[in-house]
């Protein structure tokens, strides 16, 4: 686990919810979901698998599925799955927001 910041509001989110940041010279994608008074946070590839469009410059839906600015393709925060059709995956990490930071594991894909 690397960490990312000491609290989600330092990561510097635009209004989307979305922003790009680099880790270890990779570039990473991390969205904010809230639900509620929950703050759910998590990251995937910084472009898009099928035309390499910057992630963090689309969109969060309602279910909570990242849009890609370019072809509108929609993936699921949670496993990476192009849930719109087209057969693509984004690649996905876990994050963490514990009392001690914001964390990521890329030593893993979720």
């Amino acid at each position: 686990m690397i960490k990312i910041a000491e609290h989600p509001n330092e990561l510097g989110f635009a209004s989307n919810g979305l922003v790009e940041i680099t880790v270890n010279g990779k570039k990473i994608c991390v969205a904010r979901v809230v639900e509620g008074l929950e703050i759910k946070l998590f990251a995937c590839a910084a472009a898009c698998p099928h035309a390499g469009a910057r992630m963090a410059n689309g969109t969060i839906d309602p279910l909570g599925n990242v849009i890609c600015p370019l072809h509108r393709y929609k993936f699921s925060m949670v496993n990476g799955r192009n849930v719109s059709g087209e057969g693509y995956h984004l690649k996905t990490w876990k994050v963490e927001w514990r009392e001690d930071g914001v964390w990521i594991d890329l030593g893993g894909m979720v």
